[in-house]
């Protein structure tokens, strides 16, 4: 199964990723029979090949009726200072309208501008949401982004999450977009996603509570609860917006890229903005190389001081089921003088994200450390040695050229119970045996 990876050297706006998606594979046809079950009049959608920068890119685009439009304004109300105003003049003609990108604010009076939004709360979008004809997947996760969008509303407002009432995110344009990413990401079925970075700009954007500064409260909110890797440009701008960054904190799995990989297909999604950074977004469907290297392993850490012994040892029996290569636990003494455990796991790339999630799920831990570190391996096979008293399965190395013989621990074990001899004895005499024949 391939995985995404998004970059977002231009930040990430909900109609870019839409875009992005749909341009990496993602079926139009399934977008568009959902989006006819949108239960609200006012808008239709348009998805067409633009240019930026003289690339070709993927647009798509949300066109409100004349009584709902949504018009973007110029630099001034978006930075706040008169060196943004005169930039907004040198920009303002190549902006098209722009429902989302930059732009989930609640910018001036709606009559001064001629704007018209209906102010919905959470309770009512889900409904929206839930009226629509989609997989259960899509709108779980349709469900997860307004949420996480009302929880940073919540936060910068001070009020309980109940009470948050959008307005032009939770305006039929934005819901839109929600509707359309959940299904787009939920047709393409990736197994993992990879963003290493967020880019934002810099300066204010002005609001109906006033001026803000970039990132705006929602935004900084959401990349504070969900570990959002951003970096701070000095590009002039609002380049994140709240549903941007809601759905890559609903949809990030990683923010390391698999140390290599093949790209399947890209996908290019174009912003609404003209800076001077072209306003792209790029979903790459990428596989990881499956080619294991031998000498190459991960451990995992974590110090445990809360969790009785009965809880750890069914994780370390789980552990070993999922596929660890090894665990261990080392008696340590923590702050407060607590004496506590150090949980140590080793095992492979593609069995970390499993493992891990044991470990949540069953210790009391809130975070675990990982470290990549390479071994040396000797050549080993196993074999099976017949003995006077059945089979025994060996484990056969060899060094400088010399095999070295270790039977496995159960075959001994089994045959030790069947014949009532001492353990190392029936580990001796399979030793024997097997040097006596050579293997």
């Amino acid at each position: 199964m391939s995985s995404l990876y998004f970059e977002c050297s231009s930040g990430i706006s909900g109609d870019m990723a839409v875009a992005a998606l749909l341009d990496a594979g993602a079926d139009q046809k399934v977008l568009e029979d959902v989006l006819k079950t949108i239960p609200a009049s006012g808008f239709r959608t348009e998805i067409t090949r633009v240019k930026k920068n003289g690339i070709d890119v993927c647009d798509f685009n949300v066109i409100l009726d004349a009584e709902y439009e949504n018009h973007d304004h110029d630099m001034e109300y978006l930075f706040g200072h008169e060196e943004g105003h005169e930039q907004g003049q040198a920009h303002e003609h190549n902006h098209s309208h722009e429902h989302e990108h930059g732009h989930s604010h609640e910018h001036e009076d709606s009559h001064e501008h001629g704007h018209h939004h209906e102010h919905r709360n959470l309770s009512d979008v889900f409904s929206i949401i839930d009226a629509c004809k989609m997989t259960e997947g899509a709108r779980n996760l349709a469900h997860k982004i307004f949420t996480i969008i009302a929880g940073a509303e919540s936060q910068a407002h001070g009020i309980p999450v109940e009470e948050v009432h959008f307005h032009e995110v939770g305006a039929i344009d934005s819901i839109v977009d929600v509707i359309a990413l959940a299904v787009c990401f939920d047709n393409l079925s990736s197994e993992k996603v990879y963003v290493p970075f967020l880019n934002e700009g810099s300066g204010f954007v002005r609001c109906q509570h006033g001026i803000l500064p970039i990132p705006v409260p929602a935004v900084a909110n959401i990349a504070a609860a969900y570990s959002l890797p951003l970096h701070i440009m000095k590009d002039k701008g609002e380049f994140i917006t709240p549903t941007g960054a809601a759905f890559i904190a609903a949809v990030m799995t990683d923010k390391l890229l698999p140390e290599t990989f093949s790209i399947k297909k890209i996908g290019l999604g174009g912003g609404k903005r003209a800076y001077e950074k072209p306003s792209i977004v790029r979903a790459y469907l990428i596989e990881e190389d499956s080619s294991e290297r031998e000498d190459q392993l991960y451990k995992l850490e974590t110090n445990i001081d809360d969790c009785t012994g009965e809880a750890l040892g069914f994780v370390m029996d789980e552990l070993f089921k999922a596929g660890a290569l090894d665990v261990h636990y080392v008696p340590c003494i923590m702050k407060k003088n607590r004496p506590a455990y150090i949980l140590y796991v080793l095992c492979k790339e593609n069995n970390i994200s499993n493992l891990e999630n044991i470990i949540y799920n069953h210790t009391t831990t809130i975070g675990i450390r990982r470290f990549r570190f390479e071994r040396s391996v000797l050549p080993r096979c196993i074999k099976e040695v017949n003995t006077p008293y059945g089979p025994a399965k060996v484990k056969v190395t060899e060094v400088n050229n010399q095999k070295r013989y270790y039977p496995e621990y159960e075959s001994v074990a089994k045959l030790t119970r069947e014949t009532g001899k001492a353990f190392n004895d029936v580990f001796r005499e399979i030793v024997e045996i097997c040097l006596e024949q050579q293997l």
